[in-house]
């Protein structure tokens, strides 16, 4: 059974910083991109980051570049997303996500959804 499992959500002061993990089983890990994906109240779901474990290659989406950081721990199968620096815009739900063919950042390529943690940011 394919699992994506997210935690590391909560309620954080503006400026805070959080960890997002998305643990992974029931596939193979390195044949599939692992993105985080974030949909906050009345928006469309935004892919925000990615990562192949294969080659460790990562992409982000503007709104988070030079802020977000995404890691891989392979050997555990799990992906961190570190968030730094938090503002109220960042109030989402953060999913994770795998993906067959690549970081697209798009959720019609995804191939796997995880349930979602809930960021609550507050000003």
């Amino acid at each position: 059974e394919v699992q994506l499992q997210a935690s590391g959500g909560g309620l954080v002061q503006a400026g805070g910083s959080l960890t997002l993990s998305c643990a992974a089983s029931g596939f193979t890990f390195d044949d599939y991109a692992i993105i985080w994906f974030r949909q906050a109240p009345g928006k469309e779901r935004e892919g925000i980051s990615c990562i192949s474990p294969s080659d460790g290659s990562t992409y982000y989406a503007d709104s988070v570049k030079g802020r977000f950081t995404i890691s891989s721990d392979n050997a555990k199968k799990t992906v961190h997303l570190r968030m730094p620096s938090l503002k109220p815009d960042d109030t989402a739900v953060y999913y994770c996500a795998a993906e067959v063919i690549g970081c697209t950042l798009q959720a019609y390529n995804v191939n796997y959804w995880g349930r979602g943690t809930l960021v609550t940011v507050s000003s």
